[in-house]
């Protein structure tokens, strides 16, 4: 499979979810920004398909990045971001979205199971309302220690300066 295939505009995932959702798969939901891929974003996305049948993964786009982050960020262009992202085998699809919180987008998926980090509770949890009213499970999945992309650059920026 080519990886660029898992990445959809929204109308395209729609028709993707009624099939898999005919199918009887369960359709996971997580998002993020995913700047750099390291080995807590394999983890977590691991645990979270673990959850289901099928992930899909809404990305921030370059534009909500930086509104969120601020002006440096991302480090990695959206399409470099989603093709990484999608070429993980236990990602089923990349969507991107340009708001600062995937609420709308998670009214469109309607994902069985909404999916953060433990460093979230349930309530904290953007679509939890949403996801919950219509019969479906928010949950939070353990995260490896000590990774994030923040400190990744942190650690970049101090050997530049040494």
């Amino acid at each position: 499979m080519n990886s660029s295939n898992k990445i959809m505009a929204l109308p395209q995932l729609q028709e993707q979810l009624g099939k898999w959702r005919s199918q009887g798969q369960k359709i996971v939901f997580t998002n993020g920004c995913f700047d750099l891929l390291h080995l807590g974003h394999v983890d977590y996305l691991e645990k979270a398909r673990q959850l289901g049948d099928k992930l899909v993964l809404g990305l921030n786009t370059d534009a909500s990045i930086s509104r969120i982050k601020g002006p440096s960020r991302p480090l990695q262009d959206e399409l470099s971001r989603a093709r990484v992202m999608a070429s993980l085998l236990f990602v089923d699809a990349v969507v991107l979205f340009d708001n600062d919180t995937p609420l709308e987008l998670i009214k469109a998926v309607q994902p069985d199971i909404l999916v953060k980090g433990d460093d979230y509770n349930v309530e904290q949890i953007v679509g939890h309302e949403v996801v919950m009213a219509s019969g479906g499970e928010v949950k939070t999945v353990p995260l490896v220690k000590g990774y994030s992309t923040t400190n990744i650059v942190r650690k970049i920026e101090e050997t530049q300066k040494h």
